[in-house]
């Protein structure tokens, strides 16, 4: 299965995974955030369902993704737009649009300050 982690972490840790992986250590599939609201503002409820159709879907039109979460097509081209500059979403030479993963993890852990 290839899975997506976004994951929330402090500069301390990001600079710990990237010397990691210049050591050779790689860490694919692994999307950063400094904090759990710099995610929940990529990943909007919108955007959660529009990923949750996409997963397995294969390559598809942003019109025929707008149809299946039966969302008006410009707010969901404005979601893709976001996914896809993220880096979440690919876009192909067909113009069409993938969601290249069997599922997502969320990794964050929330503690007293």
């Amino acid at each position: 299965m290839r899975a997506l982690t976004l994951a929330v972490s402090s500069c301390e840790e990001t600079n710990r995974r990237f010397l990691q992986a210049f050591e050779g250590k790689p860490h694919r599939n692994l999307l950063i955030f400094e904090s759990p609201s710099l995610l929940f503002t990529l990943l909007t409820a919108e955007r959660w369902d529009l990923l949750k159709m996409m997963t397995g879907a294969g390559a598809i039109t942003v019109r025929e993704a707008a149809e299946r979460v039966e969302k008006d097509i410009r707010a969901v081209q404005d979601d893709v737009d976001a996914l896809l500059q993220a880096g979440i979403l690919q876009k192909n030479d067909n113009d069409e649009i993938e969601f290249p993963f069997d599922a997502v993890h969320v990794d964050f852990m929330l503690k007293a300050a």
